[in-house]
């Protein structure tokens, strides 16, 4: 199979210049619909939608706080998210996945709270919610407590096969802890 033809899928849709079949076609920032008249006719269009959030469901009952309208759930490059139906007028969007935030002090700057949140990878961390002045991380789930060793004053929980254990959170330590 030549390369023209795998890059070549017709689509049955007229070209809006020429009146000839658009083709998809494969390019650097991905695939696209051009005319298959190329290089006489130059007309090229995204293959998929541009428009960020396109709407999943409409929230009847549901209005916007700023103009009133009714409020829809979307998808969006980053996931789902509410906004506004009367987009891009009103640029009203509200997160869904709010940082679960712990009742755990920072145990670095002893002044903001540990949250939940997520890597562009998917993976759980907590962090300080005084992130940029503060950039404490961890990647265990925090558990209120002092370590017996060093007396550190935070723990983390992991898995192990003995089941669920209580550990240290200072790097240096890492001590398990035993559970009084």
């Amino acid at each position: 199979m030549t390369k023209s033809a795998l890059f070549t899928v017709p689509k049955n849709e007229p070209c809006p210049q020429c009146g000839a079949g658009l083709v998809i076609r494969s390019g650097k920032h991905g695939p696209f619909l051009g005319c298959s008249h190329y290089p006489e006719c130059d007309y090229v269009r995204p293959l998929k939608n541009q428009a960020d959030g396109h709407v999943v469901k409409v929230l009847e009952g549901q209005l916007c706080p700023l103009c009133q309208k009714n409020l829809v759930l979307r998808q969006g490059r980053f996931g789902m998210f509410i906004g506004c139906s009367d987009y891009p007028t009103c640029e009203h969007s509200e997160v869904i996945d709010k940082p679960d935030e712990t009742a755990i002090s920072c145990p670095q700057c002893q002044q903001g709270k540990l949250v939940q949140r997520r890597s562009r990878f998917g993976k759980t961390f907590w962090s300080c919610d005084c992130y940029p002045t503060c950039q404490f991380v961890i990647n265990s789930k925090p558990v209120a407590g002092e370590c017996t060793a060093c007396h550190y004053p935070l723990l983390i929980e992991k898995k192990t096969a003995q089941g669920l254990k209580q550990f240290c959170a200072n790097k240096q330590c890492g001590k398990p802890v035993t559970a009084e």
